[in-house]
């Protein structure tokens, strides 16, 4: 039944309209993502390495926003879409990020002009706000709301839980229940922290991980340097080949390609989705839309072009020797893991590489970027919650609750299996997505560019 709906969410229509979107704002935005690389790489990642005043505050935001989407999705998602869709599949999930690059702007650019005050006196910002104000449905807000709690509790918590559970159960062998238990427990050490604990944990977790986790990707890589080339040619060579089956079947391939690519990459960048936009809502008050904006844009290259693809290149070339088709490379990645796929298989790789510490030093960085995606999504959650709840008296109360439901999805998804994980988080994705997509495109006219013409 699940498989069905998940089918069913994750069909053509909602590819084409993820897709088209990110078409859509490409050319209305002037493809400044291609275009003016230089121009917002300056004014994102440019302050951070010049240490320019005030980017301190800017590298909080961005933390807590690269938290959220620099996860499992970077990691045990690249694998599954191998797994799944072939090497064809990085090809389509670069393809989601440059055009998602674009969305992310947009909805980013709306949260921050609709953000407000919310009853409690904390900021409120996201696309219930900019659907209710902006397009003037708060119907459409709600239904945002509910699936945004919804997603919370599958790929915030549950995905994220049980890629810390598997990768430490197959580096050190322990029992997922005990698992967790202790990550149950530091996740709610830190969000009945608030806000503030979030950010500073997120600000702390995302550059370590995120550098050892790219020390290592780069060691793997650089040993097996000779078939790069090869990798690079087989995703753009499995991305457009059509199955030699003729009539429906014909095709099949690349369509399967396609499918994991662009869902993986969504769930990897969240470009879409709206999440950003509730992230970055956490902005200083006089922070703007389009600097909010350009932060997003970078958050979204950094997590799939840079981080996921150096986690492919690392699976190909560990799994590709003698590499002469997808189903050739399609059995290595699955030796590596034992028949299995997710994090297992990316742990496979290190170990093969560094020995039994590669292993340890891979679940150490896949269990980091997957608490601080855990803390970030309650954040998302619970803003959901505040919209939701409006003025009632009993917010407290109701975020409490939240906090239960939160901290059992997070058990739960230590101990359940990773396919029914994984499907009920795109599920929930899908129809999180929906929403905010429509939402983007009835206020394209309220985006304004982030670079004028020259």
């Amino acid at each position: 039944m699940i498989q069905v709906i998940h089918d069913a969410v994750w069909g053509g229509w909602l590819l084409a309209l993820f897709l088209g979107t990110g078409i859509f704002y490409t050319v209305r935005l002037r493809g400044f993502q291609f275009r003016k690389i230089r121009d917002w790489w300056a004014e994102t990642a440019g302050v951070l390495l010049r240490g320019d005043e005030g980017a301190g505050p800017q590298l909080a935001t961005a933390c807590t926003a690269l938290a959220a989407t620099v996860g499992t999705g970077n990691i045990a998602g690249v694998a599954t879409a191998l797994a799944a869709g072939g090497p064809g599949a990085i090809f389509w999930m670069w393809t989601a990020a440059f055009l998602g690059m674009a969305s992310a702007y947009a909805e980013t650019y709306l949260g921050l002009a609709f953000r407000k005050k919310g009853a409690d006196g904390t900021c409120l910002c996201g696309p219930f706000l900019y659907l209710e104000e902006g397009v003037g449905c708060r119907s459409l807000g709600i239904l945002y709301a509910v699936f945004c709690v919804l997603a919370s509790l599958g790929m915030g918590s549950m995905v994220q839980a049980n890629s810390i559970s598997d990768s430490i159960s197959y580096v050190f062998c322990l029992p997922p229940l005990g698992i967790g238990l202790v990550v149950t427990l530091l996740t709610a050490a830190v969000i009945f922290g608030g806000l503030r604990r979030i950010s500073d944990t997120a600000g702390k977790l995302v550059p370590f991980s995120a550098g050892l986790y790219m020390i290592l990707c780069l060691t793997v890589i650089l040993r097996f340097y000779d078939r790069i080339p090869a990798v690079f040619g087989l995703i753009l060579k499995e991305a457009f080949r059509p199955e030699s089956a003729a009539g429906g079947a014909a095709g099949y391939g690349m369509a399967r390609a396609l499918r994991c690519g662009v869902a993986r990459g969504v769930f990897s960048n969240e470009a879409g989705l709206g999440s950003l936009a509730i992230l970055h809502g956490s902005a200083a008050e006089d922070a703007s839309s389009r600097g909010q904006g350009l932060w997003a844009v970078f958050e979204v290259f950094f997590d799939t072009v840079i981080s996921c693809t150096l986690t492919a290149l690392v699976i190909l070339c560990v799994a590709g020797s003698g590499m002469q088709g997808s189903q050739a490379a399609g059995n290595g990645i699955l030796y590596l893991a034992g028949g299995s796929d997710g994090s297992a298989m990316i742990a496979a790789c290190f170990s093969q590489c560094f020995g039994r510490a590669g292993g340890w030093l891979m679940a150490v960085s896949m269990s980091l970027f997957a608490f601080a995606t855990i803390i970030a999504w309650f954040y998302l959650g619970q803003q959901a919650i505040s919209y939701l709840a409006g003025g009632s008296r009993h917010l407290a109360a109701i975020r409490l609750f939240y906090c239960f439901l939160y901290g059992n999805a997070v058990f739960f998804g230590c101990i359940a299996r990773l396919e029914l994980v994984w499907d009920l988080s795109d599920i929930f994705n899908g129809l999180m997505a929906v929403p905010n997509l429509i939402g983007l495109l009835l206020l394209s006219g309220q985006v304004k560019p982030p670079f004028s013409r020259k």
